[in-house]
């Protein structure tokens, strides 16, 4: 069984906000459950993209189609409303996030403080796309947080000694964007999975916008005979289903 760690779904009838002039070409519902379905996949983690924003109509409209085995990972304001956090979260939601690679989120600054406070109300963690050359000068803050996952196994070699010693101090990882990275994604997985067990959360990416190589099944493959059945199982299944407690499962 798998639970997608990191999906995203685009949908042209909600509003979409232009990342440096560029817009994703449209990815709906019954066109991610057609690869869903293919993969075995039965739950997974809707994630929103710096050209979403603020906005929680599409992701609304897409846990509401998509069901109870699916969560939302959002993008919200500083100062959103307590309320609003907790209206989410009877929706689905159980993270924000912070993109700091791309924009279209909440500010650095602004981190500890929404971290905190989403985690105060409603038991939510914090997702970040970062590249972990940029984690020597924030490991400190993210080791004060709750609860944190990084996107993309960190995407570059530079900061892998930084990103392990967060793993080690219970940071979670996304198995994920193996065509974005600059190093051997097999070598990375072990390493990450002899620090912690449960660290690693597959997903697929898709539909991949914007990365040099796009998610296929060879990725699976590849995760499932790097890891071998007991660890690609926790990464699969077991890890993401503990962090994001979908409502069924």
């Amino acid at each position: 069984m798998i639970f997608d760690a990191h999906l995203h779904v685009i949908d042209p009838r909600f509003p979409l906000v232009p990342n440096h002039g560029w817009l994703p070409a449209p990815f709906d519902v019954p066109e991610y459950m057609s690869h869903a379905t293919d993969l075995g996949i039965t739950g997974g983690a809707v994630v929103s993209g710096s050209f979403q924003a603020f906005d929680q109509s599409y992701l609304e409209h897409a846990l509401a189609r998509l069901g109870p085995t699916y969560v939302g990972v959002t993008q919200l304001p500083a100062d959103v409303a307590d309320a609003e956090v907790l209206r989410l979260n009877d929706r689905g939601v159980r993270a924000v996030r912070f993109n700091l690679r791309r924009g279209g989120s909440a500010d650095l600054a602004d981190l500890e403080p929404l971290a905190r406070r989403v985690y105060d109300l409603a038991g939510w963690h914090v997702e970040l796309y970062v590249d972990s050359a940029d984690l020597p000068g924030l490991a400190a803050r993210l080791c004060a947080l709750p609860r944190v996952s990084i996107d993309h196994l960190g995407l570059s070699a530079a900061g892998l000694p930084t990103l392990l010693a967060l793993v080690e101090r219970g940071v979670r990882v996304k198995a994920t964007g193996f065509g974005r990275v600059d190093f051997d994604v097999a070598d990375v997985l072990r390493q990450i999975a002899a620090v912690d067990h449960g660290a690693l959360m597959f997903g697929t990416d898709l539909p991949s916008t914007r990365a040099p190589r796009p998610f296929t099944r060879a990725d699976l493959d590849l995760l499932r005979e790097t890891l071998g059945p007991e660890l690609a199982r926790r990464a699969l299944w077991d890890n993401p289903i503990a962090w994001y407690r979908p409502a069924s499962l």
